[in-house]
């Protein structure tokens, strides 16, 4: 998992009903909550993304983007993004490029194989990691992350 202070690596991607961005370009405007989570549709994850839609309006209004990331397809994360009505962008990331590279991999501390952790950063305008939250078994320390970046103690 990646520290506070480390370097944010720079991916791009499409928000809904937008144009291809990259995430530099996105924190240019203000920081970003980029998580990771194991799978669409299953309890766990599902409760993560409706905790984060039910909070995207006050996000958005401080100026902070929401950008999740798990290993299933641009199909999957487009019903998972209908049936529950997320205003932000999903990012299929398959061979799990991305998760490697922000270290969100071993799912309960297991090798790679075993899939995604469910990781949150707050991501900084300077590109850097301004808050981390991680848990398996619990969307508690994601959901303080997140209003903890509405207070501005990080970002």
């Amino acid at each position: 998992m990646l520290r506070i202070g480390d370097p944010a690596p720079d991916f791009a991607f499409s928000a809904p009903d937008g144009p291809p961005t990259t995430l530099r370009a996105t924190v240019a405007r203000g920081p970003a909550i980029v998580y990771f989570y194991p799978a669409d549709f299953t309890p766990l994850c599902t409760k993560e993304a409706c905790m984060l839609r039910d909070m995207h309006t006050v996000l958005a209004e401080q100026g902070i983007t929401v950008i999740g990331v798990s290993p299933q397809g641009e199909a999957s994360h487009n019903r998972f993004r209908d049936q529950h009505r997320l205003p932000f962008a999903l990012i299929a990331d398959p061979g799990l490029e991305l998760a490697k590279a922000y270290k969100a991999v071993g799912i309960f501390g297991l090798p790679i194989p075993f899939g995604v952790r469910r990781v949150t950063y707050l991501v900084s305008p300077q590109m850097t990691i301004a808050d981390v939250a991680a848990g398996e078994l619990s969307v508690a320390a994601h959901e303080r992350l997140a209003e903890r970046a509405l207070c501005g103690d990080n970002a």
